[in-house]
């Protein structure tokens, strides 16, 4: 009986994703993908909701009613109610048609987090637009309308799961104006591209000076045990450090400077995470990123074939997140 469950679930799974594939392909032919998109009657589709089906399933009870009692009244209010029914989907097909939606742009996100994109909706008329709804299913949709303004910016959100660059899935746009008894809605493809840097985990604290870079004199990181010469000696420094013999000379006031002979630069290195998994160690890196742009430390990174050179700030940080997630996949 088990057995029996589970091949007719991966059945239904099975026919539900070749339905899918079906109607994607359709779709593809039918609205293909642009950064721009007007919808008009060939990628807009209409039919009731359940709310209309139950204002029909009224329509006929009365009718039948009606009939039944030769009630004028009753006969009536059935055909006011038909005629209702008649002109309904006409504005809300018309509340959708005409409308311009482009695509602005889509900020990088984490794996694991929620993808934001932005997008303009232009009235494409003067007619006002009102309850339009958009979203990638099933996430919630965000609503709008297009009344007193002729364009509105939206942002829209989706979860993302997998590091590197993918395209989204078409957004469903849809409306259910003026009274719920019918459901508009088009599936547009805006050709957005997202960019998902890898989740962060700690790993560790940041690997200061444990990474030297090849050909370079290593910068000299103070306090440590060599001894790296004389400096005028300022208020605060230790009494033992101070060249007392120079001093008994007739020198003035020196004191001596020691240093531990490290890099102090601060080097992400691929081969600090050697040994663990791909996904592991991109996410490690990223913390220590993270990590150390809140510090404000600069840092370069190195990844098998590519060697970022030291710096800190934004668009430091937005290349070293980027070199993370175009990091090709395991076994691509």
């Amino acid at each position: 009986m088990d057995r029996a469950h589970f091949g007719g679930e991966s059945a239904t799974q099975s026919l539900r994703a070749r339905w899918r594939r079906l109607t994607n392909r359709w779709l593809e032919k039918r609205a293909p993908a642009a950064r721009a998109v007007t919808l008009s009657h060939r990628k807009l589709f209409i039919l009731p909701t359940r709310a209309g089906l139950s204002f029909l399933l009224v329509i006929l009870l009365l009718w039948l009613l009606g009939t039944n009692y030769e009630n004028n009244l009753v006969y009536a209010l059935t055909f006011l109610l038909v005629s209702l029914l008649v002109v309904l989907p006409l504005h809300t097909f018309a509340n959708l048609s005409g409308l311009n939606l482009r695509f602005i742009a889509a900020a990088p996100a984490f794996a694991g987090d929620y993808a934001r994109v932005r997008i303009e909706a232009e009235r494409g008329g003067r007619r006002p637009r009102e309850h339009i709804e958009i979203a990638w299913p099933p996430e919630d949709a965000v609503q709008f309308d297009l009344f007193d303004t002729q364009t509105r910016q939206v942002d829209v959100s989706m979860p993302v799961t997998r590091r590197g660059r993918s395209r989204a899935p078409r957004l469903r746009v849809q409306s259910r104006y003026p009274l719920s008894l019918f459901r508009c809605w088009s599936h547009v493809d805006l050709d957005i591209e997202l960019l998902v840097y890898p989740a962060p985990r700690d790993l560790g604290p940041l690997p200061l000076g444990a990474a030297q870079e090849e050909g370079d004199s290593p910068e000299r990181r103070r306090g440590g045990d060599d001894f790296a010469g004389l400096r005028p000696y300022q208020p605060g420094d230790s009494l033992r450090h101070v060249a007392w013999k120079q001093f008994a000379g007739g020198r003035d006031l020196y004191s001596k400077d020691y240093d531990s002979g490290a890099d102090a630069r601060l080097w992400l290195d691929w081969d600090l995470l050697a040994g663990r998994e791909l996904e592991t160690c991109l996410s490690g890196l990223c913390h220590w990123v993270l990590e150390a742009e809140r510090r404000q430390i600069p840092y370069g990174l190195r990844l098998p074939g590519m060697t970022l050179a030291p710096a800190l700030g934004e668009s430091h940080r937005q290349r070293a997140l980027t070199a993370l997630a175009d990091f090709p996949l395991q076994g691509a």
